[in-house]
């Protein structure tokens, strides 16, 4: 797929999830009925033109309700978004990996595609998932943890009301002095390196990652016609080999790959009717 089709994609997504224009101007936030819908990838609750709610934040504020109640509706909801396209949703559907990729495209002396440690950083979100989504929202009542001190995209989204209402920095704490610093460091190693967020920190990539294995859209890889020539990692922006693991769990299949095999043998397919000649190998 040609980047600027992917770009496009995204841009539309952003659009759609974010089409209450006219709180860009006034620093309100959209609370219709529609506002109840979660939307597939990071975009925040409070961002002025958010129409649907993030599904990390509505996920925390039920686990962190004074009334514990399980929340069926956003695991399903998540299960859904990951059991169709897995993490085709971080490669085309979410805004902040938007933001991401369009930070990458600046240039710099030297981009930095993996590093001693990258693979153990990638297990972090993991933790941060388990431990600021899940757990400490359970133990810490009406605290949702990660929204408050780690997501860069609420910071952004905090920015975005206060540029709509000047009132609002007035209010503003040591809480958005610590995220400002997050969302900072997130966009100047967005520069040298393609989605740090996504790779490192991001919980919503963590639950979209084991179901690249099993989602209806998958990355097919015929090994017959597969020469093995290395182009295909070569532009793999998650520093992945889609020729040794098709369905990689960093992949977030944005079709580089595909455009870049000699020989055609990556393109996207379904599971129903994948080929064994495409399955990974043991």
């Amino acid at each position: 797929m040609k980047e600027r089709t992917r770009l496009a994609i995204q841009g539309v997504a952003a659009l759609l999830q974010n089409a209450n224009f006219r709180g860009f101007f006034t620093g309100t936030i959209y609370q219709g009925p529609v506002k109840r819908v979660c939307v597939p990838g990071l975009n925040c609750y409070s961002c002025p033109g958010a129409v649907g709610s993030c599904p990390i934040g509505s996920l925390q504020n039920a686990l962190s309700a004074t009334r514990f109640r399980l929340p069926y509706y956003i695991l399903g909801l998540l299960l859904f978004f990951g059991a169709l396209l897995g993490r085709a949703i971080c490669g085309f559907l979410c805004p902040f990996g938007l933001l991401q990729d369009l930070l990458y495209k600046i240039p710099f002396p030297k981009k930095i595609r993996s590093f001693r440690g990258d693979r153990l950083l990638r297990k972090l979100k993991y933790p941060v998932l388990l431990l600021m989504v899940i757990a400490l929202p359970i133990m810490i009542r009406l605290t949702p943890v990660f929204c408050k001190y780690l997501c860069p995209s609420g910071t952004l989204s905090g920015i975005l009301l206060a540029l709509g209402d000047p009132n609002l920095f007035a209010a503003m704490g040591w809480r958005f002095a610590w995220k400002l610093c997050v969302l900072v460091a997130v966009c100047s190693l967005s520069v040298v390196i393609c989605r740090p967020f996504c790779r490192y920190l991001c919980p919503l990539g963590a639950i979209y990652a084991p179901m690249n294995r099993v989602s209806l859209l998958q990355l097919e890889l015929d090994r017959a016609a597969c020469v093995h020539c290395g182009k295909c990692a070569a532009v793999c922006p998650m520093a992945v080999d889609p020729a040794a693991q098709p369905n990689h769990l960093e992949c977030i299949r944005c079709g580089k790959c595909i455009g870049s095999c000699p020989t055609r043998a990556l393109h996207y397919g379904c599971a129903v009717s994948a080929r064994p000649a495409s399955t990974e190998e043991p």
